[in-house]
């Protein structure tokens, strides 16, 4: 504990730095992750090509990524930007599938019934279909969101700060506590974010539970 309550400013600077390089690329993710779900959606060659493409992406090892991207970016190796993209794109691969598997879960008499009152394919999208899937999606971005906050530790390895220069700075000065303390702080960081989306999931989606519990009185 004595080197923890040393360098609580340093913990609290860096869990926040973490934070935010671990959430801009969920957010990113996610806004591009809705149209390509929709338009993989809507057919099954679409379907194909975007989820196998996801896949892939999510294939490339963390740390390849983040050694080439400065190259293909020309952005310098320290640059936050190549942190920010990398992860982007795995939250990409992460979402696009859960997008289209969200959507073509909404009952079809329901997009049929909306058809059948005259709502175009953009507004039934956002008035229907994707408000009934968000449970499904919000699933998936705890998902993406947990493994974005892991996949930051990683740029440590490459220079940049976050929670896992607690890792590296630890193993290379051999202070066992500052080790421990950063894996301590990046499991709590995890379980408090995810907590704080599984809260704002029944808050956004009350009818889920409605429905949840006439389920359970039948």
């Amino acid at each position: 504990m004595t080197w923890v309550l040393g360098n609580l400013p340093l913990i609290g600077s860096l869990t926040l730095q973490h934070l935010v390089f671990a959430l801009i690329p969920v957010v990113i993710g996610l806004v591009l992750a809705i149209p390509l779900g929709w338009l993989a959606n809507r057919t099954s060659f679409g379907r194909t090509v975007t989820i196998n493409v996801s896949g892939l992406l999510y294939t490339i090892p963390s740390l390849a990524i983040f050694v080439l991207l400065p190259a293909i970016l020309g952005t310098q190796i320290l640059d936050p930007v190549n942190i920010v993209v990398a992860l982007s794109v795995y939250t990409l691969a992460l979402l696009v599938r859960t997008v289209a598997d969200a959507l073509s879960a909404v009952p079809p008499i329901v997009v049929n019934s909306a058809t059948a009152m005259g709502y175009k394919p953009v507004r039934r999208f956002l008035a229907v279909e994707l408000p009934l899937s968000v449970p499904v999606v919000l699933a998936g971005v705890r998902v993406a969101t947990v493994s974005s906050i892991s996949l930051v530790t990683v740029g440590a390895t490459v220079g940049f700060g976050g929670l896992g220069k607690m890792f590296t700075d630890g193993f290379q000065r051999g202070i066992t506590e500052e080790v421990v303390a950063g894996i301590v702080v990046v499991l709590v960081l995890a379980l408090v974010i995810d907590g704080l989306l599984l809260a704002l999931g029944r808050a956004i989606t009350p009818w889920d539970r409605i429905t949840a519990a006439a389920g359970r009185t039948r």
